[in-house]
C-alpha cells in the first residue's frame, strides 16, 4: 500500500471515531460486539492473505459494520423478545442506513468502506440481504464480516437466542457452508479461530 492509501484509511479512521463514540451511547452492547467483530475479521483477512489496501478497509468496514442501528427505532432495537416479521424487516435496513452514514463523510475511502458495510449480510447464495447477491460479487470483507460476525453474535445471549459455546458454534457455522458463508473462508476461520486468543470458551 503507497504512503498515499495510508494516510487515506488512518484519515478515515481517525476522522469516523466519533460514530464509534455515538454508537457507544446508543447501544453499548452493539459497540463491545463490533470491536470484537474487528479484531477477528482483521485476525481472517491476513490468513487469506488480503493486501495492505484491503486490510484497512476491512478494519474500518468492520468496525462499523453495525453503525446502521444507530437508525432503527428503540422499540425494535431495545426490544426485549424476539423480533417479528415486521420488526426484521425494519432491522434488515440497518446495513444500507449504514452505507449512507459512511458515506456521507465524504472522505478518501469512504465509498469502499461503505460498499462493505452495505453487503455483510448477503449470503454466498443469495438469499441474504439487501442485494440477493451471491458468491464472489460479494465483496471479500463483507464475506469475512459475515462469518466473524454470525461466530461472535452466536456467543452472547440475546432476546432470541442463548449463548453457545465454541464447538457449538462452530459446528452450526460449518453446516452454513456455501449457504450462507463462503466456504473458502470459513476454512480458514476454523482453523484460525482455535489458536486465537479471540476464541470464545
Amino acid at each position: 500500500m503507497s504512503p498515499a492509501e495510508k494516510r487515506t484509511y488512518q484519515a478515515l479512521e481517525d476522522r469516523t471515531k466519533a460514530l464509534s463514540i455515538a454508537l457507544g451511547f446508543r447501544d453499548y452492547s452493539t459497540l463491545e460486539h463490533s470491536d470484537r467483530v474487528q479484531i477477528l475479521a482483521a485476525e481472517l483477512g491476513m490468513a487469506v492473505g488480503l493486501s495492505e489496501g484491503q486490510l484497512s478497509a476491512l478494519r474500518i468496514s468492520s468496525k462499523f459494520h453495525d453503525i446502521g442501528k444507530i437508525g432503527i427505532p428503540d422499540r425494535i432495537l431495545m426490544k426485549p423478545d424476539k423480533l417479528d416479521r415486521d420488526d426484521w424487516e425494519v432491522m434488515q435496513r440497518h446495513p444500507e442506513i449504514g452505507e449512507k452514514i459512511v458515506c456521507s463523510t465524504e472522505l478518501d475511502g469512504a465509498q469502499q468502506t461503505a460498499h462493505i458495510i452495505r453487503h455483510h449480510h448477503e449470503h454466498f447464495d443469495g438469499s441474504g440481504y439487501p442485494d440477493n447477491i451471491a458468491g464472489e460479487d460479494i465483496p471479500i470483507g463483507a464475506r469475512i464480516i459475515s462469518i466473524v460476525d454470525s461466530y461472535d453474535a452466536m456467543a452472547f445471549t440475546r432476546p432470541y437466542h442463548r449463548g453457545r459455546r465454541h464447538t457449538e458454534i462452530i459446528t452450526l457455522i460449518t453446516q452454513e457452508t456455501g449457504v450462507k458463508h463462503d466456504p473458502y473462508l470459513l476454512k480458514h476461520f476454523c482453523q484460525i479461530i482455535e489458536t486465537s486468543p479471540n476464541r470464545i470458551p
